[in-house]
């Protein structure tokens, strides 16, 4: 492929691999100037019209399961919310919002895509806040990525921030832990963030009685250190609760603690170094033809 590299950076031109056009500039500059050599896509109705039909033919579906997923939270966000940002951080969260997410032209959905910038999505959330005060925000995080900047809650406290900020807690490192399934042989290593096995109504009830193990860290305790209001979720009906008592406050952050399936998975997948048209599909589903 001819690689065109455009950066305002001159030293980071060509750091990583080398391009064929190299072009220093502003991002939003040379987007502009782009604009005026690009030529409207052919057949562009045909082309959507054939993309709409793979979806019918194909369409994404997530297994259901006694316990709560992150699709049982996701489809509730693009119920309650029809006019919001959605930002994420890394991981299985930011593969299964991009998705199952909802988005118009009154939603949008802020992620840091491939970089794998883990701790992103609070402090971009934090930032859309502040830009767009009359928004709606969410940030999606893992237990991991999460406290790559949970520090943050502090500047979005003293700045009366109602970011709502919605931990898919599934007591691992997910994509990891994915990773080690699917291509390790079920070797689990250093992906268990030991928050205490919780899980629905059992889980609730021991952890209420003191039974449960120790969590690491508890979400909600932490939330309340810093003054925002925290709510823990372990069934689809709490979770249903909890998004709405968190859209009537708008004073503080609010973060909701939801406890999900530890062993959904996100599909399809392609393994490190793999081209694209070497896919893993789940189980059962058929890939596209061609």
């Amino acid at each position: 492929a001819t690689i065109v590299h455009i950066d305002i950076d001159t030293s980071s031109i060509s750091r990583n691999i080398q391009v064929d056009i190299p072009i220093v500039a502003d991002a939003k500059e040379a987007i502009e100037k782009l604009l005026e050599y690009v030529e409207p896509m052919e057949k562009k109705e045909s082309w959507m019209e054939q993309i709409e039909g793979w979806k019918e033919e194909h369409p994404l579906r997530m297994k259901r399961h006694a316990l709560m997923s992150p699709l049982d939270i996701i489809e509730e966000m693009n119920r309650q919310f029809d006019d919001a940002i959605i930002t994420t951080d890394v991981g299985q969260h930011m593969m299964l919002v991009s998705q199952y997410a909802e988005i118009t032209e009154k939603k949008q959905l802020v992620m840091s895509g491939g970089l794998g910038t883990m701790g992103y999505g609070f402090p971009a959330a934090i930032g859309a806040q502040i830009g767009n005060p009359e928004k709606r925000v969410i940030a999606v995080s893992g237990d991991g990525g999460m406290q790559m900047n949970i520090q943050e809650l502090a500047t979005a406290v003293l700045e009366e921030l109602p970011v709502i900020l919605c931990i898919f807690n599934n007591e691992y490192l997910g994509m990891v832990r994915q990773w080690q399934t699917l291509f390790y042989e079920h070797h689990y290593s250093q992906t268990n963030l030991l928050d205490g096995e919780a899980h629905g109504a059992d889980g609730a009830a021991a952890l209420a009685d003191g039974d449960a193990p120790l969590e690491v860290p508890d979400f909600i305790k932490l939330a309340e250190a810093y003054g925002c209001v925290g709510i823990r979720a372990f069934t689809e009906e709490e979770a249903i609760a909890a998004i709405e008592k968190a859209n009537q406050i708008n004073d503080r952050p609010v973060l909701i603690d939801f406890r999900v399936w530890k062993d959904a998975m996100v599909w399809p997948m392609v393994a490190a170094g793999a081209p694209n048209d070497e896919v893993t599909y789940k189980p059962g589903i058929k890939p596209l033809a061609g």
